[in-house]
């Protein structure tokens, strides 16, 4: 049984470019103001089954809050049809239908009421609902005195505890306390085992996979993935990796333009031989020079932005203005606040390079079948010496690169592991 059918839903809203006419403007005048067409929803046609999970994932302003407005009344939909079956309960905004002079109590009775509790029903649940805010000491105070947290709790205690067939959640848990998130999310899977129907959006990727039986991925107004919450998770991530590697790409090559013509307005300069004395992060005699370090897939594709257990190749671009014997090449991690991860180089993994002559060109290859790191950004640095340390050129912490991960890992590196129990 369908508890909620969505069908050919389009929204859409006017952006006004400047401020609305006086009415004797509009009069006289006969002017009309200017505005854009934004298209919020575009034919969205959704089921979903009474007693189901569902979660609806995006980036910010893809639609998925004008799309739990829509489910509970607020918004009413440009064209399509809605239906929604049993009491709704609903969280969208922070605070939405409390009275900022009333206290905690009388706000409890007015939205109990407003979700459709008579008052006998609502005194029977108002300890209950005290209780699990946690507002005890606060309850006889005013609203506009608690913080925002107080008011969140207040609003889920609320929500949670009329009991609705159907409960829809916008992103407000992530300004409750870790304790009360947690909590928050018990009562959430107790409500979910008694068969309500759950509709909520978060970019808690984590608590979407854990809460889901299925999750809803839209982008720009239009439904792009709809399946098992895992898959539509890691499809994703796999396309804000993409998106923020085009971006980053993007600055690279306008940090390059800039970086070029900042150098063709230098005059005078010894390009080949020698380093400028400005940049503290690049040293050496240049002997062999490193024009450029950038990363790819092994498919060779560049890239900034990589997925957890991906793998990447980093590619060291050189130069000979001198030849040289038994050249060393290394490579450095760190993280963004400079700890150091790992570090090697061609000497210490037994790979020879004999020499590199003069106007010689060519890259090193640095290969990682598995980036065993956490979320995060990470800094790289690039170096090339003789065997004797004597720095031909060293870029200290130069490059850099991003990891996105759907696990929670706290730390640096992702360590392959299992758990078990022995009783």
């Amino acid at each position: 049984m369908d508890a909620i059918s969505i069908n050919n839903v389009t929204k859409s809203f006017k952006i006004f470019a400047e401020r609305t006419a006086t009415l004797k403007d509009r009069i006289i005048n006969r002017r009309k103001n200017k505005y854009q067409k934004f298209t919020a929803l575009e034919n969205i046609s959704l089921t979903i089954q009474q007693g189901q999970t569902v979660g609806f994932l995006g980036r910010n302003g893809s639609g998925k809050s004008t799309l739990l407005k829509l489910l509970t009344g607020i918004l009413y939909p440009d064209s399509g049809e809605i239906e929604v079956k049993g009491k709704v309960s609903s969280l969208l905004e922070l605070g939405a239908g409390f009275h900022p002079d009333f206290t905690g109590k009388e706000n409890i009775f007015m939205n109990a009421a407003i979700l459709g509790l008579t008052k006998k029903e609502i005194k029977k649940k108002l300890n209950e609902i005290i209780s699990f805010s946690e507002l005890k000491e606060y309850i006889d105070n005013p609203v506009r005195n608690y913080s925002s947290g107080m008011y969140m709790r207040l609003a889920f205690s609320v929500a949670i505890m009329v009991e609705p067939d159907v409960l829809l959640i916008d992103e407000v848990l992530a300004v409750g306390d870790a304790a009360f998130q947690q909590k928050c999310m018990d009562q959430l899977l107790k409500m979910k085992a008694k068969g309500t129907t759950i509709v909520f959006v978060s970019h808690d990727l984590g608590a979407m996979e854990k809460l889901c039986d299925r999750v809803v991925w839209i982008s720009k107004g239009i439904v792009r993935s709809d399946g098992e919450p895992k898959k539509v998770i890691d499809q994703y991530l796999a396309h804000l990796a993409n998106e923020e590697n085009k971006r980053l790409i993007d600055e690279s090559l306008v940090n390059s333009r800039i970086n070029e013509q900042v150098n063709e307005s230098v005059e005078n300069e010894e390009t080949t031989r020698s380093i400028d004395n400005k940049d503290p992060g690049r040293w050496g005699n240049q002997y062999v020079q490193i024009d450029n370090v950038y990363f790819t897939d092994y498919n060779h594709q560049s890239k900034f932005s990589f997925l957890a257990d991906e793998q990447m190749i980093i590619k060291i671009r050189y130069k000979g203005n001198k030849e040289v014997e038994n050249p060393i090449f290394g490579i450095a991690i760190h993280t963004i606040d400079h700890i150091h991860c790992y570090g090697t180089n061609t000497f210490i993994d037994y790979f020879k390079i004999n020499r590199i002559k003069e106007q010689e060109e060519g890259t090193i290859n640095f290969k990682i079948p598995t980036l065993n790191l956490c979320s995060g950004t990470y800094l790289v640095t690039a170096a090339v010496h003789d065997e004797h340390g004597n720095q031909f050129d060293f870029h200290d912490k130069k490059f850099s690169f991003m990891i996105t991960s759907l696990t929670k890992d706290v730390g640096i590196v992702k360590v392959p592991h299992t758990w078990e129990q022995n009783v």
